[in-house]
């Protein structure tokens, strides 16, 4: 079962992240600098390495999600989000946020690219506590 508890987690995860960009396209591709084709759209669009990465990484965060909640005895869908949330606002942004301040990236993509990493994980966490 905590094979399949990952795999959804982590499925569950990119698809936050789907809606997550696709809201935040327009502001996300100005704050990103990708470069765009003619159409407007980022010009690796069909490339599908990006979305492969995308959703490995997703489910390779769930499964140690999932390691640390077994190990930390979170169990409820409460403790799941708050742990999830945790992850993502106090341990994966700020390694965004470093990176992309020594890169003298723009702050808006700092808060776009942190808030997925922080709403990922919580949804992630979540997920996690239903199973």
């Amino acid at each position: 079962m905590e094979y399949v508890s990952v795999l959804v987690a982590g499925v569950a995860g990119f698809l936050f992240g789907a809606v997550w960009y696709t809201v935040l396209a327009q502001k996300w591709m100005e704050a990103s600098g990708v470069p765009l084709d003619e159409t407007g759209q980022p010009a690796n669009r069909s490339d599908p390495i990006p979305y492969i990465t995308s959703l490995l990484g997703a489910v390779l965060v769930a499964g140690m999600m999932r390691h640390t909640f077994e190990l930390s005895g979170i169990d409820t869908v409460g403790k799941g989000l708050i742990s999830g949330l945790g992850i993502g606002l106090f341990l994966v942004s700020p390694w965004i946020a470093t990176f992309y301040s020594f890169g003298a990236r723009p702050r808006r993509l700092i808060l776009i690219d942190g808030g997925y990493a922080t709403f990922g994980c919580t949804v992630i966490g979540t997920v996690l506590a239903l199973f």
